[in-house]
């Protein structure tokens, strides 16, 4: 597995820079980063006949557009239960001409659109699964042009331009030297931990060779960094017993207590100087009533890094500091012990790839010509995987105006949303080749 280390480039650390000063485009820089002949490649493509056709497509294909984000919205998708969904966008894709799809092993979509040449795989991807539990009022609300839902932007929108852009390559006979994958991963979100993307690169798949995510964010948006993160379940558990009659046994809530105290003080002072990590204690549980000693209580955590050393000394840091926290609580005279099990629920790699790497170029060209200004970012998305492994990979924005990711009140406004779709197929192409 090849990683980058994020700070090891000197242009990328300026870059970084301005991220984390809230800087969030490339301004001035921009004509010095684009390599000219990256850019003059995307506008000589942007002029073909077929090309121009497809964008023209799009443009007049929006209410069916909007239709289908509609009902792919109104569809559920849970983590570990994005089945109808995938099924919904697989029903799409066979209305609009694709004869190659399949739904595989752990619910991933795919649309294959082969190429002229073969050999080589670009792949196209938004993610199926929301953040949101089931049972959760999924049904589209329109107060004038903004359209109101949990997950309508956030990746449903993805989805969306995914059959958009298939069909305006259809619809102009587009031919690509590459095969092209349209992509609908599960997994993307929490505890999903990525498994739809990490499933298409496990050992023995077939190799896809560039991977372009459409997910987060307005026109503009070119994440080449993956940000790591590393989660963990911490359970402490004890045998129970009434508050009183067992008054002095052992306690898991208590020994959590000491824990918590050792990992936090650790923690901040690891995370005071370095490149940014982060560390973060999301949820707590246990107990039965408040008359009980509990017999079980845990802690969800979740640490995060642009480096993947960093990564790794802060779990180090984590899992020694409970080992200490329970081992100390274990010494104050409590009856009986009070026992540990660390079970990692969340594994993002971190990751970077070069400014020079030609499906970077193009997506920062593509978005330059489009009239929007570069972003380059960094995040944690289905991108992570393949670019800590090397392979040529970014996330773009999926256009529009939007907001409240994540949160029952989320939104999204069709502002430039035909741009996204447009650029979106102009860098697709690109990648795998424009036959003539």
């Amino acid at each position: 597995m090849k990683e980058v280390n994020f700070f090891k480039n000197s242009v990328t650390l300026g870059l970084v820079i301005l991220f984390f000063v809230g800087i969030h485009g490339l301004n001035a820089q921009v004509d010095e980063i684009i390599d000219k002949k990256v850019e003059k490649e995307l506008s000589k493509l942007m002029k073909e006949k077929r090309i121009e056709s497809a964008f023209n497509y799009i443009e007049s294909d929006e209410k069916v557009t909007k239709k289908n984000l509609i009902e792919l919205t109104e569809i559920a998708a849970p983590p570990f239960m994005e089945t109808e969904r995938a099924m919904a966008i697989k029903k799409m894709f066979v209305e609009a001409g694709a004869d190659n799809v399949a739904i595989d092993e752990v619910g991933n979509f795919i649309a294959i659109r082969k190429g002229t040449e073969g050999g080589k795989i670009v792949a196209l991807d938004a993610h199926l699964d929301t953040v949101f539990p089931e049972g959760t009022n999924v049904m589209v609300q329109q107060k004038g042009d903004t359209l109101f839902a949990p997950g309508i932007g956030d990746d449903t929108r993805g989805l969306s331009m995914l059959v958009a852009i298939f069909k305006a390559m259809e619809n102009s006979h587009i031919k690509t030297k590459a095969d092209i994958w349209f992509v609908g991963t599960v997994g993307e979100e929490g505890l999903g931990d990525l498994r739809g993307v990490k499933h298409l690169f496990r050992d023995g798949a077939k190799k896809i060779d560039s991977w372009i995510s459409i997910d987060g964010g307005e026109i503009g948006r070119v994440n080449n960094a993956g940000l790591g993160s590393v989660r963990y379940k911490a359970v402490f558990t004890g045998k129970g017993g009434h508050s009183w009659g067992a008054f002095g046994l052992a306690n898991p809530h208590h020994a959590l207590g000491y824990a918590i105290k050792e990992f936090t003080e650790n923690a901040q002072k690891y995370t005071s100087s370095g490149p940014k990590t982060s560390f973060n204690i999301g949820r707590i549980g246990g107990g039965t009533s408040v008359n009980s000693i509990p017999f079980e209580s845990w802690i969800e955590v979740d640490m995060r890094s642009v480096d993947k050393t960093r990564l790794g000394e802060i779990d180090v840091i984590f899992k020694e500091s409970m080992q200490k926290g329970v081992a100390a609580y274990n010494e104050t005279g409590i009856k009986d012990k009070i026992s540990l099990e660390l079970i990692k629920i969340g594994d993002r790699p971190s990751g970077e790839l070069g400014i020079d790497t030609p499906l970077v170029q193009r997506a920062i060209s593509a978005t330059n010509l489009f009239g929007y200004e570069p972003s380059l970012t960094i995040g944690s998305t289905n991108s992570n995987i393949p670019i800590s492994l090397g392979v040529p990979a970014v996330t773009i924005g999926r256009g529009g105006i939007g907001g409240g990711a994540h949160s029952l009140n989320e939104w999204w406004i069709n502002e430039n949303g035909a741009e996204a779709i447009k650029l979106a197929l102009l860098l697709t192409v690109a990648e795998a080749g424009f036959d003539k």
